[in-house]
């Protein structure tokens, strides 16, 4: 029994040994394998990448300029001056001129003006191309020649940037194609505040209607008002004389007149319609008498 127990801790220790030896060989073996792998596909990626920038190198629009041409851009609607970003009035049109010098001692011939509108982030995305104009004109040694181009930006397009590419293809007498870019920068998209439009005009006439309709109203309101509480009409007066000739003082006429006067048929009242010049008579012929 001691000797199977001196055995077993003389053996055991060597199996340990054995047995963790090859699993850190199967182990190493294992990581290397993975390592291959790793650098397979980091040199498959890397491949990929190259491909990629290779592909968007090639589809970035190429840019050529003759060192005999010198090129000029205007902005005439609207007016733009240098160092400040452009904004373009959306519904309405751009107008501008491109100007061409020809320095060297051959022709060119300038043949189209165009425009388009990129992505701010990345000027290779076309949003929208507008049409190229063909010009074909031929310009000699030492002269100058200016065309003009006009486009429409979209009243979707109001509140936002875009980058605005606006290219000349020109070519020489030897017929080397250029194309140049006279105008590459970010411009500002407004919408324009329109002073009347159809809905505020018919707004405008409904209110002045209301309006109208109010003063109507409210004269024949006040109109009525009035005639109820007009007075009516004040009755004139007419004087009748004293009819009661208790209430009348007689001292004052002579004894002879009163006489004649109780002696009348109409029991000594005057008549109101004799005049007074009717009376003096009546009383002169009375003294008479």
């Amino acid at each position: 029994m001691k000797k199977l127990l001196i055995f077993a801790l003389l053996v055991l220790p060597a199996v340990l040994l054995t047995v963790d030896g090859g699993s850190r060989l199967m182990a190493h073996a294992t990581e290397d394998e993975l390592d291959e792998e790793l650098d397979v596909e980091v040199e498959s990626d890397d491949a990929s990448v190259t491909q990629t920038d290779e592909a968007e190198t090639d589809d970035e629009p190429e840019t050529t300029k003759s060192p005999d041409a010198d090129t000029f851009l205007l902005f005439t609607r609207p007016l733009h001056s240098s160092g400040s970003q452009l904004e373009l009035p959306a519904g309405y049109p751009v107008e501008f001129l491109v100007g061409f010098a020809n320095k060297g001692s051959d022709d060119f011939i300038v043949e189209t003006v165009e425009a388009s509108f990129r992505y701010p982030m990345d000027f290779n995305y076309y949003i929208q191309n507008f049409s190229a104009i063909p010009y074909n004109r031929e310009i000699k040694p030492g002269h100058e020649a200016t065309v003009s181009y006009s486009f429409l930006p979209s009243e979707s397009f109001a509140g936002r940037p875009f980058g605005l590419n606006i290219a000349l293809n020109y070519r020489d007498a030897s017929g080397n194609q250029f194309s140049e870019a006279v105008f590459n920068e970010t411009v500002s998209i407004t919408e324009v505040d329109e002073g009347l439009d159809g809905e505020t005009f018919f707004l405008y006439v409904f209110l002045a209607a209301v309006v109208v309709l109010l003063l109507v109203l409210g004269q024949q309101f006040l109109g009525s008002y009035g005639k109820r509480k007009r007075s009516p009409a004040v009755r004139k007066t007419v004087e009748t004389g004293t009819t009661n000739t208790k209430d009348v003082d007689y001292d004052w006429i002579p004894a002879e007149t009163l006489k004649k006067i109780q002696n009348s048929p109409k029991g000594g009242k005057v008549s109101p319609k004799q005049s007074p010049r009717q009376r003096k008579a009546k009383r002169a012929a009375g003294s008479d008498e």
